[in-house]
């Protein structure tokens, strides 16, 4: 059924009654801030100052106890010389501190596993271990090793 002019009011007419009835609501919002604000101004105040305390508070609480970057590990380079270590034996030391077996560190630098064992052995003698974890605490303990 077409609906014929005069049934009832238009859209522009809800509209126009929609934003008057907003424009009303909003004004005595405002009216009622208003008085709000001037009656509890102290409370306003002191929450503002407690506010600004509370976000310095997370500044300086983040700046205090944010983790510090690690100064860089040098791998004590005196040490490496006195002992007389090289630095394929140093690329082994670290290999075998990541826990790899010989033949993953042969598979790892290219080498043979002879070779590896060889390393090894010249480590144990310069670092006077006789095993494995011996060798790595040893180089822990000089700081070879982090």
């Amino acid at each position: 059924m077409p609906k014929r002019r005069g049934q009832g009011p238009g859209w522009k007419q809800v509209t126009a009654y929609g934003g008057l009835l907003a424009t009303g609501t909003l004004a005595l919002q405002w009216l009622d801030y208003r008085r709000l604000a001037r009656s509890h101004m102290d409370e306003i105040a002191i929450a503002l100052v407690a506010g600004g305390f509370l976000v310095l508070g997370i500044v300086i609480g983040i700046r205090a106890f944010a983790p510090r970057a690690a100064p860089p590990f040098d791998g004590n380079p005196q040490a490496i010389e006195s002992l007389g270590i090289t630095p394929r034996e140093l690329a082994v030391l670290r290999e075998l501190a990541a826990g790899r077996s010989n033949k993953e560190i042969a598979i790892r630098l290219a080498v043979s596993p002879n070779t590896v064992k060889t390393h090894v052995a010249r480590l144990f003698e310069k670092l006077g271990a006789a095993r494995r974890t011996d060798a790595l605490a040893r180089a822990r303990a000089l700081g070879i090793l982090p």
